[in-house]
């Protein structure tokens, strides 16, 4: 999909905290954490500033989260809290389905998924979003979630992970603007990357960005891009 194609599709900020050689966990899928406590304010003050955020489904996994801006004072209105999850591979346990009190969650799925077999709660505040596969990967697309996400009426959108998500996003080219902390550590190639692969030939053919901003945060730097045109 092209950035044009769909004209009420949601700005998109992709969320990057990673190593300085740009990983985002070890190997076994330890992450906790690779950037400090200031950094992680941070994050939860870019939550509450977006209307919309985003994990996939191996972030529900690995870390349980509640994707909630947790903040003092508490933020009057908390962000949806979207997990894209095409296999169908959460708990109905999860954290992100105990926590539908605290604020709205939309779990984007496949048009095929079979809800009632997956065992997945149904109540108020929860949203799932029945999504027509990717026609060349039969995955979730990307398109499909931002239609419904301007369904939702989201017009903003952070993407948080993981590597798999937010190459995803990268290779339809409708990411806006990149928030990316790093933190003062090397981590190696068997490290988990924070993008996979965006199968480039040339490097005229590499999105490009603008850095407009670069500041300390605690042990930690955050630089701050948007999208070239």
């Amino acid at each position: 999909m092209s950035p044009g194609a769909l004209s009420a599709r949601p700005s998109i900020t992709l969320k990057l905290a990673t190593s300085l050689d740009g990983r985002i966990a070890l190997a076994n899928g330890e992450s906790k954490w690779i950037t400090g406590v200031e950094a992680r304010l941070e994050t939860h003050k870019l939550r509450a500033a977006h209307d919309a955020v985003i994990v996939g489904s191996e972030t529900v996994l690995a870390d349980d989260p509640e994707l909630t801006a947790r903040l003092d004072p508490m933020p009057g209105k908390q962000p949806l809290r979207i997990v894209a999850d095409g296999r169908g591979r959460l708990s109905p346990n999860a954290r992100i389905f105990r926590t539908v009190s605290l604020g709205p969650v939309a779990i984007a799925t496949l048009e095929t998924t079979d809800l009632d077999a997956l065992g997945w709660p149904s109540e108020r505040g929860l949203q799932y979003w029945m999504t027509p596969p990717d026609l060349a990967t039969g995955h979730l697309a990307i398109s499909g979630i931002l239609e419904a996400a301007a369904r939702a009426r989201v017009s903003s959108l952070m993407v948080e992970g993981g590597g798999q998500l937010a190459v995803s996003f990268m290779r339809a080219g409708v990411v806006d603007r990149i928030e990316w902390f790093r933190a003062s550590i090397l981590l190696g190639a068997d490290a988990r990357p924070c993008l996979g692969g965006l199968g480039l030939e040339k490097l005229a053919a590499a999105p490009t960005y603008q850095r407009i901003s670069v500041k300390q945060v605690g042990a930690d730097l955050w630089e701050s891009y948007v999208r070239k045109n």
